[in-house]
Protein backbone atom coordinates (compact mmCIF):
# COMPACT_ATOMS: atom_id res chain seq x y z
CA UNK A 1 0.00 0.00 0.00
CA UNK A 2 1.12 3.56 -0.85
CA UNK A 3 0.81 6.09 2.14
CA UNK A 4 -0.10 9.67 0.75
CA UNK A 5 -0.81 12.80 2.74
CA UNK A 6 -3.12 15.53 2.09
CA UNK A 7 -2.50 19.01 2.17
CA UNK A 8 -5.71 21.47 2.65
CA UNK A 9 -8.27 18.71 2.56
CA UNK A 10 -11.04 21.34 3.22
CA UNK A 11 -12.20 22.51 0.09
CA UNK A 12 -14.17 20.92 -2.73
CA UNK A 13 -11.14 20.29 -4.65
CA UNK A 14 -9.66 18.36 -1.56
CA UNK A 15 -12.82 16.44 0.01
CA UNK A 16 -12.89 15.16 -3.82
CA UNK A 17 -9.50 14.03 -3.41
CA UNK A 18 -9.99 12.54 -0.62
CA UNK A 19 -13.49 10.87 -1.63
CA UNK A 20 -11.08 9.16 -4.25
CA UNK A 21 -7.91 8.20 -2.53
CA UNK A 22 -10.48 6.76 0.73
CA UNK A 23 -11.86 4.14 -1.94
CA UNK A 24 -8.32 3.25 -4.07
CA UNK A 25 -6.94 -0.26 -3.21
CA UNK A 26 -3.85 0.89 -3.44
CA UNK A 27 -3.92 3.46 -1.15
CA UNK A 28 -3.83 4.33 2.45
CA UNK A 29 -4.11 7.84 3.45
CA UNK A 30 -2.52 8.78 6.51
CA UNK A 31 -2.32 12.30 7.13
CA UNK A 32 -4.59 15.35 6.07
CA UNK A 33 -3.87 18.63 7.40
CA UNK A 34 -5.61 22.03 7.46
CA UNK A 35 -4.71 25.26 9.53
CA UNK A 36 -7.90 25.95 10.62
CA UNK A 37 -9.36 22.58 10.95
CA UNK A 38 -6.78 21.57 13.05
CA UNK A 39 -7.81 19.06 15.49
CA UNK A 40 -10.90 18.32 13.77
CA UNK A 41 -12.28 14.55 12.57
CA UNK A 42 -12.45 14.65 8.61
CA UNK A 43 -15.92 13.35 8.80
CA UNK A 44 -16.97 16.24 10.85
CA UNK A 45 -16.54 18.49 8.31
CA UNK A 46 -17.28 16.36 5.56
CA UNK A 47 -20.32 14.03 6.75
CA UNK A 48 -20.26 12.61 3.21
CA UNK A 49 -17.35 10.85 4.04
CA UNK A 50 -18.94 9.07 7.38
CA UNK A 51 -17.61 5.49 8.17
CA UNK A 52 -15.21 6.26 5.10
CA UNK A 53 -11.97 7.77 7.00
CA UNK A 54 -11.25 8.02 10.98
CA UNK A 55 -8.91 10.41 10.93
CA UNK A 56 -8.18 14.00 12.15
CA UNK A 57 -6.93 17.10 10.37
CA UNK A 58 -3.23 17.89 11.99
CA UNK A 59 -1.71 21.35 11.50
CA UNK A 60 0.58 21.22 9.13
CA UNK A 61 3.36 23.31 10.79
CA UNK A 62 3.30 20.31 13.12
CA UNK A 63 2.85 17.00 10.67
CA UNK A 64 5.20 14.85 9.94
CA UNK A 65 5.18 13.73 6.26
CA UNK A 66 7.95 11.35 6.77
CA UNK A 67 5.60 8.29 6.67
CA UNK A 68 4.51 9.36 2.81
CA UNK A 69 5.30 8.52 -0.41
CA UNK A 70 3.37 11.19 -2.08
CA UNK A 71 1.90 14.12 -1.01
CA UNK A 72 -1.06 15.96 -2.45
CA UNK A 73 -1.21 19.58 -2.23
CA UNK A 74 -4.87 20.94 -2.50
CA UNK A 75 -4.49 24.23 -1.33
CA UNK A 76 -5.13 27.99 -3.00
CA UNK A 77 -1.46 29.36 -4.62
CA UNK A 78 1.05 30.22 -2.79
CA UNK A 79 0.74 27.24 -0.42
CA UNK A 80 2.88 24.86 -2.32
CA UNK A 81 5.66 27.28 -3.46
CA UNK A 82 6.14 27.18 0.33
CA UNK A 83 6.40 23.96 1.75
CA UNK A 84 7.13 21.98 -1.52
CA UNK A 85 10.98 22.13 -1.59
CA UNK A 86 11.62 20.51 2.20
CA UNK A 87 9.05 17.60 1.09
CA UNK A 88 11.56 17.62 -2.23
CA UNK A 89 14.57 17.40 -0.04
CA UNK A 90 13.35 14.36 1.99
CA UNK A 91 12.67 12.58 -1.48
CA UNK A 92 8.89 12.63 -0.85
CA UNK A 93 7.37 12.63 -4.33
CA UNK A 94 4.57 15.78 -4.29
CA UNK A 95 1.23 16.24 -6.62
CA UNK A 96 0.47 19.87 -7.07
CA UNK A 97 -3.27 20.62 -7.54
CA UNK A 98 -2.29 24.73 -7.16
CA UNK A 99 -1.13 26.63 -10.25
CA UNK A 100 2.03 27.41 -8.35
CA UNK A 101 4.24 25.36 -10.32
CA UNK A 102 2.30 25.32 -13.93
CA UNK A 103 3.84 27.76 -15.46
CA UNK A 104 7.66 27.75 -16.77
CA UNK A 105 8.20 31.23 -17.11
CA UNK A 106 8.38 32.66 -13.35
CA UNK A 107 7.96 36.26 -14.31
CA UNK A 108 4.56 35.47 -16.61
CA UNK A 109 3.51 33.54 -12.60
CA UNK A 110 4.43 36.49 -10.70
CA UNK A 111 2.37 38.97 -13.13
CA UNK A 112 -0.26 36.69 -13.13
CA UNK A 113 -0.28 35.93 -9.33
CA UNK A 114 0.80 39.68 -8.28
CA UNK A 115 3.64 38.20 -6.03
CA UNK A 116 6.88 36.98 -6.19
CA UNK A 117 7.80 33.52 -6.11
CA UNK A 118 9.77 31.73 -3.64
CA UNK A 119 10.50 28.29 -4.95
CA UNK A 120 11.21 29.71 -9.09
CA UNK A 121 14.03 26.58 -9.82
CA UNK A 122 11.24 24.20 -9.13
CA UNK A 123 9.13 25.15 -11.88
CA UNK A 124 11.86 24.39 -14.09
CA UNK A 125 11.66 20.52 -12.90
CA UNK A 126 7.86 20.09 -12.57
CA UNK A 127 6.26 18.28 -14.96
CA UNK A 128 2.83 19.33 -16.30
CA UNK A 129 0.00 16.89 -14.85
CA UNK A 130 -1.24 16.26 -18.33
CA UNK A 131 -1.30 12.44 -18.95
CA UNK A 132 -2.17 12.32 -22.43
CA UNK A 133 0.94 14.50 -23.30
CA UNK A 134 3.51 13.94 -20.68
CA UNK A 135 2.44 10.59 -19.48
CA UNK A 136 5.93 9.31 -19.72
CA UNK A 137 7.86 12.39 -17.64
CA UNK A 138 5.20 12.10 -15.50
CA UNK A 139 5.97 8.15 -14.49
CA UNK A 140 9.70 9.39 -13.05
CA UNK A 141 8.28 13.04 -11.97
CA UNK A 142 9.24 14.59 -8.32
CA UNK A 143 6.78 16.91 -8.88
CA UNK A 144 3.86 16.87 -10.87
CA UNK A 145 1.72 20.32 -11.43
CA UNK A 146 -1.51 19.51 -12.06
CA UNK A 147 -3.43 21.53 -14.72
CA UNK A 148 -6.03 23.61 -14.07
CA UNK A 149 -9.95 22.73 -15.07
CA UNK A 150 -10.14 25.16 -17.90
CA UNK A 151 -7.20 24.18 -19.29
CA UNK A 152 -7.82 20.43 -19.24
CA UNK A 153 -11.21 20.79 -21.24
CA UNK A 154 -9.47 23.36 -23.51
CA UNK A 155 -5.84 21.59 -24.28
CA UNK A 156 -7.73 17.92 -25.01
CA UNK A 157 -10.13 19.88 -27.28
CA UNK A 158 -7.29 21.58 -29.47
CA UNK A 159 -4.72 18.71 -29.00
CA UNK A 160 -5.44 16.64 -32.30
CA UNK A 161 -5.90 19.34 -34.55
CA UNK A 162 -2.78 21.13 -33.70
CA UNK A 163 -0.37 17.69 -33.42
CA UNK A 164 -1.44 17.07 -37.17
CA UNK A 165 -1.23 20.81 -38.13
CA UNK A 166 -4.27 21.36 -39.41
CA UNK A 167 -5.72 25.09 -38.45
CA UNK A 168 -4.17 28.24 -38.03
CA UNK A 169 -2.50 28.49 -34.74
CA UNK A 170 -2.69 32.12 -34.31
CA UNK A 171 -6.69 32.48 -34.38
CA UNK A 172 -7.71 30.00 -31.56
CA UNK A 173 -11.09 30.88 -29.52
CA UNK A 174 -11.79 28.86 -26.49
CA UNK A 175 -15.83 30.17 -24.85
CA UNK A 176 -16.33 27.96 -22.08
CA UNK A 177 -18.75 27.73 -18.99
CA UNK A 178 -18.15 26.34 -15.71
CA UNK A 179 -19.90 25.03 -12.41
CA UNK A 180 -20.03 27.13 -9.46
CA UNK A 181 -17.62 24.50 -7.59
CA UNK A 182 -15.11 26.37 -9.77
CA UNK A 183 -14.70 29.19 -7.57
CA UNK A 184 -14.09 27.43 -4.15
CA UNK A 185 -15.65 26.39 -1.16
CA UNK A 186 -15.26 29.97 0.58
CA UNK A 187 -18.41 32.25 0.96
CA UNK A 188 -18.08 34.61 -1.79
CA UNK A 189 -21.17 36.82 -3.16
CA UNK A 190 -21.09 35.71 -6.72
CA UNK A 191 -21.18 32.45 -5.72
CA UNK A 192 -24.44 32.50 -3.82
CA UNK A 193 -27.54 30.78 -4.42
CA UNK A 194 -29.76 33.73 -5.82
CA UNK A 195 -26.79 35.54 -6.96
CA UNK A 196 -25.49 32.54 -9.88
CA UNK A 197 -28.87 30.73 -10.08
CA UNK A 198 -31.07 30.96 -13.43
CA UNK A 199 -28.22 33.46 -14.45
CA UNK A 200 -25.26 33.00 -17.01
CA UNK A 201 -22.21 35.81 -16.95
CA UNK A 202 -18.86 36.10 -18.38
CA UNK A 203 -16.15 37.17 -16.38
CA UNK A 204 -12.90 37.79 -16.57
CA UNK A 205 -12.43 38.38 -20.32
CA UNK A 206 -9.77 41.03 -19.99
CA UNK A 207 -7.67 38.27 -18.94
CA UNK A 208 -7.94 35.05 -16.63
CA UNK A 209 -4.71 33.54 -14.42
CA UNK A 210 -5.45 30.19 -17.02
CA UNK A 211 -4.84 31.70 -19.96
CA UNK A 212 -0.79 31.96 -19.63
CA UNK A 213 -1.31 28.10 -18.85
CA UNK A 214 -3.27 27.40 -21.92
CA UNK A 215 -0.77 29.04 -24.08
CA UNK A 216 1.97 27.23 -22.80
CA UNK A 217 0.36 23.79 -23.00
CA UNK A 218 -1.04 24.56 -26.58
CA UNK A 219 2.29 26.26 -28.03
CA UNK A 220 4.13 22.67 -26.23
CA UNK A 221 1.42 20.81 -28.29
CA UNK A 222 1.87 23.15 -32.02
CA UNK A 223 5.41 23.64 -31.34
CA UNK A 224 5.14 26.83 -32.10
CA UNK A 225 3.46 30.05 -29.99
CA UNK A 226 -0.45 30.13 -30.72
CA UNK A 227 -2.64 32.78 -30.02
CA UNK A 228 -5.69 31.76 -27.34
CA UNK A 229 -8.98 34.23 -27.02
CA UNK A 230 -10.20 32.84 -24.25
CA UNK A 231 -13.49 33.57 -22.45
CA UNK A 232 -14.87 31.99 -19.11
CA UNK A 233 -18.98 31.96 -18.26
CA UNK A 234 -20.41 30.96 -14.94
CA UNK A 235 -22.94 28.61 -15.29
CA UNK A 236 -25.72 27.87 -12.59
CA UNK A 237 -24.78 24.33 -11.95
CA UNK A 238 -22.88 22.21 -8.88
CA UNK A 239 -20.17 20.97 -11.30
CA UNK A 240 -19.14 20.88 -14.85
CA UNK A 241 -17.19 22.92 -17.63
CA UNK A 242 -18.33 22.46 -21.01
CA UNK A 243 -15.30 24.08 -23.64
CA UNK A 244 -16.43 25.14 -27.09
CA UNK A 245 -13.40 25.52 -29.29
CA UNK A 246 -12.79 27.09 -32.42
CA UNK A 247 -10.28 27.40 -34.93
CA UNK A 248 -9.55 28.27 -39.27
CA UNK A 249 -8.80 25.04 -40.74
CA UNK A 250 -5.95 25.58 -43.19
CA UNK A 251 -7.22 22.39 -44.44
CA UNK A 252 -10.82 22.01 -44.85
CA UNK A 253 -11.17 18.92 -46.37
CA UNK A 254 -9.26 16.92 -43.00
CA UNK A 255 -11.20 13.74 -41.82
CA UNK A 256 -11.71 15.69 -38.54
CA UNK A 257 -13.83 12.82 -36.61
CA UNK A 258 -11.22 9.46 -38.13
CA UNK A 259 -8.47 12.62 -36.98
CA UNK A 260 -10.03 12.76 -33.49
CA UNK A 261 -11.02 8.93 -33.22
CA UNK A 262 -7.15 8.27 -34.07
CA UNK A 263 -5.36 10.22 -31.42
CA UNK A 264 -7.53 9.28 -28.44
CA UNK A 265 -7.94 5.58 -29.27
CA UNK A 266 -6.52 3.80 -26.75
CA UNK A 267 -6.39 7.12 -24.01
CA UNK A 268 -8.30 5.77 -20.89
CA UNK A 269 -10.00 9.00 -19.87
CA UNK A 270 -11.10 10.58 -23.46
CA UNK A 271 -13.97 9.54 -25.25
CA UNK A 272 -14.34 11.08 -28.36
CA UNK A 273 -18.05 10.79 -29.56
CA UNK A 274 -20.21 9.52 -32.86
CA UNK A 275 -20.07 12.19 -35.30
CA UNK A 276 -23.05 14.24 -34.83
CA UNK A 277 -23.46 13.79 -31.49
CA UNK A 278 -23.10 16.25 -28.36
CA UNK A 279 -21.25 16.09 -25.14
CA UNK A 280 -23.11 17.46 -22.20
CA UNK A 281 -21.58 17.83 -18.46
CA UNK A 282 -24.12 15.85 -17.23
CA UNK A 283 -22.78 12.66 -18.53
CA UNK A 284 -19.39 12.95 -16.94
CA UNK A 285 -20.08 14.24 -13.63
CA UNK A 286 -18.33 12.37 -11.46
CA UNK A 287 -16.21 10.70 -13.25
CA UNK A 288 -12.05 11.01 -14.55
CA UNK A 289 -13.59 11.54 -18.21
CA UNK A 290 -13.33 13.90 -20.62
CA UNK A 291 -15.94 13.40 -24.14
CA UNK A 292 -15.54 15.31 -26.91
CA UNK A 293 -17.21 16.07 -30.22
CA UNK A 294 -15.81 17.73 -33.48
CA UNK A 295 -17.59 19.30 -35.91
CA UNK A 296 -17.45 21.31 -39.67
CA UNK A 297 -20.70 23.24 -39.28
CA UNK A 298 -22.33 23.72 -43.25
CA UNK A 299 -18.08 22.46 -44.33
CA UNK A 300 -16.95 25.57 -44.16
CA UNK A 301 -13.58 26.34 -43.10
CA UNK A 302 -13.96 26.50 -39.29
CA UNK A 303 -13.82 23.79 -36.86
CA UNK A 304 -15.92 23.21 -33.46
CA UNK A 305 -14.83 20.93 -30.98
CA UNK A 306 -16.71 20.37 -27.74
CA UNK A 307 -15.69 19.32 -24.86
CA UNK A 308 -16.34 18.42 -21.42
CA UNK A 309 -15.62 17.32 -18.08
CA UNK A 310 -15.99 17.33 -14.55
CA UNK A 311 -14.37 20.33 -13.41
CA UNK A 312 -13.42 18.44 -9.62
CA UNK A 313 -12.38 15.24 -11.22
CA UNK A 314 -10.47 15.18 -14.62
CA UNK A 315 -10.22 19.00 -13.94
CA UNK A 316 -8.62 18.22 -10.42
CA UNK A 317 -8.90 15.46 -8.47
CA UNK A 318 -8.85 12.65 -10.73
CA UNK A 319 -6.39 13.98 -12.78
CA UNK A 320 -4.42 14.35 -9.53
CA UNK A 321 -4.99 10.56 -8.56
CA UNK A 322 -4.32 9.63 -12.43
CA UNK A 323 -0.47 11.12 -12.24
CA UNK A 324 -0.13 9.39 -8.64
CA UNK A 325 -0.81 6.17 -10.64
CA UNK A 326 1.50 7.22 -13.02
CA UNK A 327 4.30 7.71 -10.68
CA UNK A 328 3.87 4.53 -8.46
CA UNK A 329 3.50 2.22 -10.88
CA UNK A 330 0.15 1.38 -10.91
CA UNK A 331 -2.43 0.77 -13.62
CA UNK A 332 -3.02 4.69 -14.53
CA UNK A 333 -7.12 4.07 -14.01
CA UNK A 334 -6.59 2.43 -10.56
CA UNK A 335 -9.18 3.76 -8.29
CA UNK A 336 -11.00 5.82 -10.97
CA UNK A 337 -12.90 3.12 -12.75
CA UNK A 338 -16.08 4.87 -11.81
CA UNK A 339 -18.73 6.10 -14.30
CA UNK A 340 -20.43 9.14 -14.62
CA UNK A 341 -23.65 9.86 -12.18
CA UNK A 342 -27.28 9.79 -13.83
CA UNK A 343 -28.84 11.86 -13.10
Amino acid sequence: MIRVGVVGGTGYTGVELLRLLLRHPGITVSLITSRGEAGKRLDQLFPSLRGACDLAFTDPTKADYSGCEVVFFATPHNVAMREVPDLIKQGIRVVDLSADFRLKDVATWENWYGESHVAPDLCADAIYGLPETHRDAIRSAQLVACPGCYPTAVQLGFLPLLEAGVIDRSQLIASCGSGVSGAGRQAKLGSLLTEAGESLSAYAVAGHRHLPEMEQGLSGIAGAPVNLTFVPHLVPMSRGIHATLFARLTDASSDLQSLFESRYAGEPSVVVLPQGEHPATRNVRGANTCQIAVAQPQSRDTVVVMSVIDNLVKGAAGQAVQAMNLMVGQSETRGLEGVALAP
